[in-house]
């Protein structure tokens, strides 16, 4: 089903069928075609054609969700751009896009001399003129993602139509998604993940949208009661939250089918006492905005812990170490994917783009193994592994040893510069609430859990551990905490 007509589709099969949602307003399919309709007429009289770039700095709305279709149905493509950036920050992915358009809340104070700004109260009320018909190209720019930045300046992920398409029918097949289901959407939209996996894969598939507002674990069981989703999709810091609520916390989840967990590791640990708890699988998965998000996905009827699954379907999956050379199953090396959701390149960086795909496959930068029945498990990021002595530490495997005491809400693990080792473990741990940690007895477990050359050289207490916009852990700061040289 093509993107850019799927609204006039849905709304031709079940005109009074619900499509999304949120805590303002809730949209029928007939509803959201009249919508889309009037947006795209709006965004065609500012000029934007086949080609343009529409940047929307919305919070998580219902105006996020009819942007996208009518900058798809004019053959535009939306770059989202997260409400919390700076004015500095906005100017450059702005100039970076090409955007001709930007379109921002209407408290939004953002402005720019060089880019048309549109206020959600301007699409409202512009004055509904002729239908543009839907433009049908696979090949058509769709999304222009930022990466988050951990790694230097941002770069643009270009993902087309097809790229899309293809993973939101991998994502309805892998998720068994329908009609019946009902997506709750709580990571935010200027995410590949949010677009992707809880927008774009329901409604081609058939199913509903409800947009939560800001996540607030205090309350968040007080919509699943209210909204009664079938799955939704969500960070480990998430889940972290929501598995530390009081023991009197017993909301009724008996409408999910599952909870998907990615863009970070999580630990078998917290996933088990997650689903012991609460009574609905999490299916741990793994993914790259360069892959329009996702690339493997534990079976709904055979969720393997301490995996991310196996590939979905149309994708390939290789291991290999440093020469390029497949590895044996259950050996560490690099993973590299390909299939019809690689995405376009990184714009305008032909440089960044020819050394991440090499001969159809993505160079991840992500260091796992496969086992014999298929299933990934992930050790680390390259950039991420310590080497200490010449011996190669992953800190996923050490930050899941610290996450399974009682006490420890999370943690992350980094190296450090040394003059005799080169490199050093160091832990930063997070508290759950109420607890106080003990940094004896975690030294004490993991004498008892790791080998010495991979137990932290000190374990530091901190209130909370750094995390970018999307939720995942932030090592920059910690790593900027101690000295770039050897001393």
């Amino acid at each position: 089903m093509k993107l850019s007509s799927l609204a006039d589709r849905r709304a031709e099969d079940d005109p009074h069928g619900p499509a999304v949602a949120d805590a303002r307003q809730a949209l029928s399919n007939g509803q959201l075609l009249e919508r889309v309709d009037t947006a795209a007429q709006l965004l065609h009289d500012n000029g934007i054609g086949v080609s343009d770039v529409v940047a929307v700095k919305l919070r998580n709305r219902v105006e996020f969700v009819v942007l996208l279709f009518a900058a798809w149905r004019l053959g535009a493509a939306v770059t989202p751009v997260n409400p919390s950036l700076t004015g500095e920050e906005v100017t450059r992915q702005l100039a970076d896009s090409g955007a001709r358009l930007l379109v921002t809340d209407d408290e939004d104070a953002t402005a720019t001399n060089d880019v048309l700004t549109l206020t959600v109260a301007q699409l409202a009320s512009h004055p509904v003129g002729p239908v543009q018909p839907p433009h049908d190209d696979p090949s058509a720019l769709a999304l222009l993602i930022y990466t988050s930045g951990t790694t230097g300046t941002p770069k643009g992920v270009m993902l087309d139509h097809a790229n899309l398409d293809a993973m939101a029918d991998m994502g309805r097949q892998a998720l068994q998604i329908g009609p019946a289901d009902r997506c709750l959407l709580i990571l935010p939209l200027f995410h590949v993940n949010g677009i992707v996996v809880s927008i774009v894969t329901p409604l081609l598939a058939g199913a509903s949208v409800v947009i939560a507002d800001r996540f607030d674990p205090r309350t968040f069981f007080d919509v699943v009661e209210r909204e009664r989703p079938t799955y939704f999709s969500a960070v480990p810091t998430i889940y972290t939250m929501l598995a530390a609520l009081p023991v009197n916390v017993t909301p009724d989840t008996s409408s999910l089918r599952f909870a998907i967990c990615g863009a970070a590791p999580a630990s078998s640990e917290l996933l088990s006492r997650f689903e012991t708890r609460y009574g609905f699988p999490l299916i741990e998965g793994y993914g790259l905005s360069e892959g329009t998000c996702a690339s493997t996905i534990n079976p709904i009827e055979d969720p393997r812990a301490g995996t991310v699954g196996k590939p979905f379907p149309g994708q390939r999956i290789r291991i290999v170490d440093e020469s390029g050379a497949e590895v044996p199953i259950g050996v560490d090396g690099e993973v590299l994917i390909a299939g019809p959701n690689l995405m376009r390149g990184y714009l305008g960086r032909p440089q960044d783009t020819a050394r991440t795909i090499v001969d159809g496959w993505l160079h991840t930068g992500d260091i796992g193994h496969r086992d014999a029945d298929g299933y990934l498990s992930l050790a680390g990021r390259s950039k991420d592994m310590i080497i200490r002595g010449g011996e190669n530490i992953y800190p996923r495997e050490i930050e899941d040893v610290l996450a399974a005491d009682p006490t420890v809400l999370e943690a992350a693990v980094i190296g450090a510069p040394d003059e005799k080792w080169g490199e050093i473990v160091v832990a930063y741990v997070a508290p759950r609430p109420g607890a106080a940690i003990d940094s004896q007895a975690l030294q004490a477990l993991c004498v008892r859990k790791l080998a010495g050359y991979k137990r932290p050289t000190s374990i530091i207490v901190v209130d909370a551990i750094p995390k970018n916009p999307v939720g995942k852990t932030d090592k920059g700061p910690l790593r900027a905490a101690h000295s770039s040289e050897p001393t």
